[in-house]
């Protein structure tokens, strides 16, 4: 398989090499040059595997020749071995027609890990292949930057830097990222939203000070090999409510577009997809886009939704090149234009090629706190913030009909409650308690460091540290 970067100017890569470098220097996010497809009957052959062998069947066509298959499969064992379900993403009915996908079975309890425990272990076989190593810089809204850490801390030949916005994120979230005592972890608060993080963050990988000396590479869903991983639980849910003789639909709570813009990779590969449905809090560009085609960024609006908190959705560009011809050159000057001016029109090909499978709902903090109600009320289920506005926007769906009746509607369960304890509690009256396997995290000694929002700060404390280190760059 070789990938391509939506702005197209970048070297064509493998699976190995997209895997490494992240970002693609031309700006860009790597895809595959084409999309591979499976038949009806290859995907009826995929019911009854495991999740780890379903996994590897799924991904195969996308890592090839970089690795073999039995590579792969021995990859995907190991990486969900540690997770707390043995279905690893198992389904729960909530009524007729809605379920929820658990996606939080995982070390640090969010759907990140579902990608990053394998993220980790492809970094680990491919820098050992070539002898090298990696210095990983990371933005986080939350979840990412624990689940990173957790795959990467401790590796040879990985340093990782990740950046959360200081006071933006939950004492769960932070403590999980703060409390890995590794030599080759270091956590930066940077004063400003995640938005500022992630923007210093694809800074660093255009500035030769800094991807000059070190070798630069990336965990957020900008990393392809992420993204890749996590179209499997939408085949694993799909094939376990029919398919792909039923039609299934997903509501996913939205901000970086990663989780969603997956669901729309497994409908390319022949999944019967028939609706995904993007759900955002009131940080609602990507409603906006879909629905007036207006991408235009605001200032960031602080919610009890912390990983949707976000004004640009780096993935949304790849369905954009892709809705939109795959035309590099336009990219490119259509993303420059967003970057100048943080405002951008969609063009109709890129609206009416989004519009063939997406719809969006928009919640705010009263809405997501009723789904959080209804949850608990109707099915016993009790729900972290995310988790109900992307219920939210199942239920709003439903009731409009934006969804078959008949089609079975799956909302993304992407974090535990308990990594939101205040705001479930005060919807439901119910505090949800971590999960045993958590252990004693709110008794381990923090460590991080606090920086400016100003990218230099950034740049130079990544550079300082890694460059310190004989072992990194």
């Amino acid at each position: 398989m070789e990938y391509i970067s939506t702005r197209g100017s970048a070297p064509t890569l493998d699976f190995e090499g997209v895997t490494l470098a992240g970002l693609a220097a031309d700006g860009g996010l790597y895809l595959p040059r084409e999309w591979p497809h499976f038949s009806a009957e290859e995907i009826r052959s995929l019911r009854g595997l495991s999740y780890a062998d379903l996994a590897a069947r799924v991904m195969q066509p996308f890592v090839e020749p970089a690795l073999s298959g039995e590579q792969l499969r021995a990859i995907c064992h190991e990486a969900y071995g540690e997770f707390g379900h043995a279905a690893v993403t198992p389904l729960v009915q909530l009524d007729a027609q809605n379920w929820l996908l658990e996606l939080f079975h995982g070390p640090t309890l969010a759907f990140k890990d579902v990608a990053l425990q394998l993220l980790g272990r492809f970094f680990e076989t491919f820098l050992d292949r070539r002898g090298e190593r990696l210095t990983i810089v990371g933005a986080t809204s939350g979840d990412t930057g624990s689940a990173a850490i957790r795959a990467v801390a401790g590796l040879d030949r990985v340093e990782i830097f990740m950046l959360h916005p200081q006071g933006r994120v939950s004492d769960v979230q932070r403590r999980q990222m703060t409390t890995v005592r590794a030599p080759n972890v270091h956590n930066l608060a940077i004063d400003g939203s995640f938005d500022d993080a992630q923007a210093h963050v694809k800074r660093m990988f255009a500035d030769e000070a800094i991807n000059g000396p070190l070798s630069l590479g990336a965990v957020n869903s900008i990393n392809w090999a992420r993204l890749m991983a996590q179209v499997v639980y939408y085949f694993a849910s799909a094939l376990q409510l029919g398919a792909p003789d039923r039609a299934v639909a997903y509501s996913v709570p939205t901000g970086n577009f990663g989780d969603i813009f997956a669901g729309y990779v497994a409908q390319k590969m022949g999944l019967p997809v028939e609706r995904l449905i993007v759900a955002t809090n009131v940080n609602d560009i990507l409603h906006r886009a879909l629905t007036s085609g207006d991408y235009s960024a605001g200032e960031v609006t602080r919610t009890h939704t912390p990983s949707m908190d976000i004004q640009v959705s780096s993935n949304f560009e790849r369905l954009l090149f892709d809705c939109g011809g795959r035309d590099g050159v336009a990219m490119a000057e259509q993303m420059r234009g967003f970057e100048r001016a943080r405002a951008m029109q969609l063009t109709n090909a890129q609206r009416e090629g989004a519009a063939a499978l997406f719809v969006s709902r928009r919640a705010d903090q009263d809405e997501t706190a009723r789904a959080l109600q209804w949850a608990w009320r109707h099915a016993g289920q009790v729900i972290d913030p995310h988790t109900a506005v992307g219920l939210h926007a199942s239920l709003s769906c439903s009731l409009e009909e934006a969804v078959e009746p008949g089609t079975p509607l799956v909302t993304l369960a992407t974090a535990h409650p308990a990594k939101f304890p205040e705001a479930v509690e005060r919807a439901i009256g119910v505090r949800p308690s971590l999960p045993g396997r958590v252990g004693d995290l709110f008794a381990r000694e923090e460590s991080f460091t606090e920086l400016p929002g100003d990218y230099e700060a950034s740049r130079d404390f990544v550079l300082s540290r890694a460059l310190a280190d004989p072992a990194t760059g």
